[in-house]
């Protein structure tokens, strides 16, 4: 605990004394204010704000105000940027408690080098969070999750100004705005392709079915979902499974099947799929041809439980399928659309 104290001194803090040394909660909160003081550090520095462009390649973050509330998300944009060439651009969600620094961490995702490899801008948004430091977040995606949704955040009018707020910093290719997601991140990226048609293009949603409360796109919004079978989370027959833990924070989710369908419908597809991909530990198939050159395609991995396929977990539960990874098979998606 003193080294605590001694650290917040130093980040010019005056932390109130008299606690036990083994006050865990005492700790918990001065290391949080920690965070905050280095996100409000961070946040005066020159790659953040709210206005400017960005003028190369590298990582920024950006702060802005929308409903009343502080929101931020991060950019990623490739060393093969060029200002004036327009580039595709993904929105990467994170999952329920997570933050964008989350999605963003190449180890687990790799995100970051998909961008390099591909040329497209990453964006990582940061959901609902009633902390500073912004961490712990969810998104409002419906009938799911947390802290988001209880508060009905306007999410999707959050998305919306940081696809404004991007277009104005970098040179986007307006036809290839696409989104993706993981768990709750999933969940989302659905409900921007319902009420946000006219800007994606495109969703790859993993882990995460959707949950919208209502949805009626403009035009259709190509759809690629990737799910294993074995996700003890968001189950692939329906309903939250056990490693959901807190049911009241999530939802009766909806199942992969019924999602599958109820997107097959909507983007007037065959209603017969068609098997692309059929090895040890998965499988894929396409439903097409769709109105308007959509297609909806579904790619399930035997095992890996809740994860990203062809990432890596830093801990508990099952590690990640390998048998596909997800970040090449959504650019392949994303290419056609």
């Amino acid at each position: 605990m003193r080294s605590v104290i001694l650290f917040l001194c130093m980040a010019g803090f005056m932390p109130v004394l008299g606690a036990s040394e083994g006050d865990d909660a005492l700790r918990q909160r001065l290391k949080e204010r920690v965070l905050e003081r280095q996100q409000e550090r961070a946040d005066a520095g020159g790659r953040s704000g709210t206005g400017g462009s960005i003028a190369g390649a590298g990582d920024y973050t950006f702060n802005m105000k929308h409903g009343g509330l502080e929101r931020m998300y991060r950019v990623h944009v490739p060393r093969s940027y060029v200002p004036g060439k327009p580039v595709p651009l993904v929105f990467a969600l994170h999952g329920g408690g997570g933050n964008m620094d989350y999605q963003a961490t190449d180890e687990y995702y790799g995100l970051i080098s998909k961008s390099e490899r591909e040329g497209f801008v990453a964006v990582f948004p940061n959901g609902y969070s009633r902390l500073r430091s912004g961490k712990f977040a969810t998104w409002n995606a419906g009938n799911c999750c947390g802290g988001a949704r209880d508060a009905n955040a306007d999410d999707v009018g959050f998305i919306r100004e940081v696809v404004a707020d991007v277009t104005r910093r970098v040179s986007v290719e307006r036809s290839r705005i696409y989104a993706t997601g993981m768990s709750n991140g999933g969940l989302m990226s659905y409900r921007l392709a319902c009420e946000m048609s006219d800007v994606f293009s495109a969703i790859a949603p993993v882990a995460g079915t959707d949950n919208t409360r209502a949805c009626s796109p403009g035009r259709p919004v190509s759809v690629l979902h990737i799910h294993a079978k074995n996700d003890t989370h968001v189950l692939f027959d329906g309903g939250a499974g056990p490693g959901a833990r807190d049911k009241s924070k999530v939802t009766d989710f909806t199942s992969v099947p019924a999602t599958v369908a109820k997107w097959v419908g909507l983007n007037g597809c065959n209603p017969t799929p068609r098997r692309i991909l059929d090895k040890p530990g998965v499988y894929c198939e396409v439903y097409a041809p769709c109105r308007d050159k959509a297609e909806v395609q579904l790619c399930v991995t035997e095992s890996g439980g809740h994860s990203w396929p062809g990432g890596h977990k830093p801990r508990g539960d099952e590690a990640p399928s390998q048998a596909i990874s997800a970040n090449d098979v959504m650019w392949e998606f994303f290419t056609r659309h």
